[in-house]
């Protein structure tokens, strides 16, 4: 049988409607938003639904509502009965995977999302923080480039999303000098990112020590199926790991490319990218073409996912 893994997306996957459409189809979806706007004392969903591109991007509203689409997409695969081997999640997405493995509750996982995207937002005043993609350099080339960069200011590789993409995070003005170095030295391509904070780097300490009790409160459980963290690209299988992992995960980068390695390696061979958008997907097929990768964030991509899934596995099943 072909191994399955979830993958869940992060900050820069929301879109104006993500989600309507699964409320709209399936009960269990529609469950989830109401569940969270319970949980939040506002409507996330109409937010969603509704909502304005600007209104989406305030990283407090973009973290839970990402988690909310992702989750009500888990739900109506999850009630069709498909279920991961492994599971990861990019940044907020780690969130989003904890929820699917039975980690973490829903209810407290978006109040923990609603506080950490204030949190992050607050820890660096606006202006001063930045971030930017580097494109067609090495990570050891772009640590280079940060180094020079710093003049003793902060910047320094924050996601290392494929072998042709990282993004670094920073002070403004460092992160600028280091699009410019990275242009001189031979990159693809280096361009600023429309984000609201610096984050996965030092100037995001703040937001971890808020973070950080908030967590330590929480409930967490052992996992159902195992979950591949942020910070160390390995698998976790208890409450007490993923507790920790997401609390390293504020100030540290998101070591995705390692992450899906590992799943990989593991004998994984479809990804089903579970919530709004394919950022992950086209991440996917720059780490590694011989993989599927499906997405699930609406009605239409479901059935087209479980097709895709059950031919794959006869395929399969045909060739063994």
């Amino acid at each position: 049988m072909s191994k399955l893994a979830f993958l869940f997306p992060g900050q820069a996957s929301q879109y104006p409607g993500m989600g309507r459409d699964l409320a709209e189809n399936f009960p269990e979806s529609r469950a989830v938003f109401e569940q969270a706007d319970a949980a939040l004392g506002f409507s996330i969903s109409k937010l969603c639904f509704e909502g304005s591109e600007d209104a989406l991007r305030l990283t407090e509203n973009t973290q839970p509502a990402i988690l909310a689409v992702s989750v009500a997409a888990y739900r109506a695969l999850e009630s069709r009965g498909i279920t991961p081997g492994f599971a990861a999640g990019h940044s907020l997405g780690e969130y989003s995977a904890l929820v699917a493995a039975g980690g973490l509750d829903f209810t407290p996982a978006v109040k923990l999302l609603r506080s950490r995207g204030r949190y992050m937002q607050e820890a660096v005043p606006a202006g001063e923080g930045a971030m930017a993609a580097i494109m067609g350099l090495s990570p050891a080339d772009v640590l280079e480039v940060c180094r020079k960069a710093a003049q003793g200011e902060v910047v320094s590789p924050a996601n290392l999303n494929s072998p042709d993409q990282i993004a670094i995070s920073g002070h403004a003005a460092a992160v600028k000098r280091a699009v410019e170095i990275a242009s001189q030295s031979g990159a693809k391509r280096a361009v600023m990112l429309s984000v609201s904070a610096p984050f996965h780097c030092a100037l995001m300490a703040p937001a971890q020590q808020r973070l950080e009790p908030d967590l330590r409160a929480t409930q967490f459980n052992n996992l159902r199926f195992p979950v591949i963290t942020n910070v160390d690209a390995e698998t976790i299988a208890s409450g007490d790991e993923a507790r920790d992992a997401l609390i390293r995960q504020v100030t540290q980068p998101v070591r995705w490319l390692d992450c899906v390695r590992e799943m990989i390696d593991s004998g994984v061979s479809i990804f089903v990218e579970v919530g709004p958008g394919k950022v992950l997907s086209g991440l996917l097929r720059q780490i590694d073409r011989s993989v599927r990768c499906f997405n699930v964030e609406d009605a239409a991509s479901l059935q087209s996912t479980l097709d895709k899934i059950a031919a794959a596995r006869s395929e399969a099943s045909d060739a063994g």
